[in-house]
C-alpha cells in the first residue's frame, strides 16, 4: 500500500512540476521583445489557457488521485470505517456551524470542526480520509459558502474540494513516529488546507499573495491551535474507540 501511495503521488508531482515549467517558460518567452522561437511556439499555448481550466484539469487530476488510493486501500472500507466516515463528517459539518470568530469575508474559528475528519484519517488512513475530507468540503459550500461568479467551478474546486479533501493527509500519522506523529500529520494537513484557500484569494478574489495569506491564516491558525490542544486530550481515547473490533 506505501508503495501504491508513493508511486500515485510522485506521479501527481512530477506532472505539476513539468506544467508548472512549461508555464514559466511560456510567460518568459512571451515577455520578451525577440522575436517568437521554437521554444515561445511550442508552449505558447500553456501562456493562453485561462487559469480555471488550469485549476479544473489540477482538480480532475488530484480527484483521480484520490479515486486510486481509495481503490488500492478498499480493504479499510469496512463497515464500521464507512459508519465512522459519515459520523465524523457530521460531527465536523455541526462544529463547523458553531463560529467563535466570524471573518468578515468569508472564513471563521470553529471549536475544532476540522479534527473529527482529521482524526478520523489518522486512524483509517489517507484513502478514507481524503475521500471524507471531499464529502466534509462539498458540505461547507452548501453550508452557504462564498462563490465568485467569475470563479465558477475552479474556485469551488479550489476553496472547497481541494481546500477540505487535503484534510485527510492526516492519515501521514501512521508513518511519522508515535507521540508527535500525529500532531505533526494534522499541522501538514491545515497548513496544505491554507495553501488552497491562500491561492484562491490570489487567483478568485483579487488578494496580494501576502494579504491573503494573512486574511487565511487569521482563522485557520486558531482553529489548528484549537484542534491541537483537544488533540492533546481526546485523540487517543477517541482513535482507540473506532480502531476496537
Amino acid at each position: 500500500m506505501k508503495n501504491g501511495i508513493r508511486k500515485v503521488l510522485a506521479l501527481v508531482c512530477m506532472i505539476v512540476i513539468l506544467l508548472t515549467v512549461c508555464a514559466a517558460a511560456a510567460e518568459t518567452t512571451q515577455e520578451t521583445n525577440q522575436s517568437p522561437g521554437w521554444l515561445h511556439e511550442a508552449v505558447k499555448k500553456f501562456g493562453e489557457t485561462p487559469t480555471h481550466v488550469w485549476i479544473t484539469f489540477i482538480t480532475l487530476l488530484m480527484t483521480g488521485a484520490v479515486l486510486l488510493i481509495v481503490a488500492k486501500t478498499r480493504k479499510q472500507w469496512t463497515t464500521k470505517a464507512i459508519a465512522y466516515g459519515a459520523l465524523s463528517i457530521a460531527l465536523s459539518f455541526v462544529l463547523s456551524c458553531i463560529r467563535l470568530f466570524r471573518m468578515p469575508n468569508g472564513g471563521s474559528v470553529t471549536p475544532a470542526s476540522m479534527l473529527p475528519v482529521m482524526l478520523f484519517s489518522a486512524t483509517f488512513g489517507i484513502g478514507p480520509g481524503l475521500l471524507t475530507g471531499m464529502a466534509f468540503g462539498v458540505l461547507q459550500c452548501l453550508q452557504g459558502g462564498g462563490i465568485v461568479a467569475a470563479g465558477g467551478f475552479a474556485q469551488f474546486a479550489l476553496d472547497y474540494l481541494l481546500a477540505f479533501t487535503v484534510l485527510g493527509l492526516a492519515g501521514l500519522a501512521k508513518y511519522f513516529k508515535k507521540g508527535w506523529g500525529l500532531y505533526a500529520a494534522m499541522a501538514i494537513a491545515v497548513v496544505s488546507r491554507l495553501v488552497c484557500h491562500t491561492l484562491a484569494g490570489v487567483l478568485f478574489w483579487n488578494t496580494e499573495l501576502w494579504a491573503s495569506f494573512v486574511y487565511n491564516i487569521s482563522y485557520i491558525g486558531p482553529d489548528l491551535a484549537i484542534c491541537l490542544v483537544l488533540a492533546l486530550a481526546i485523540a487517543k481515547p477517541v482513535m482507540k474507540i473506532m480502531r476496537a473490533q
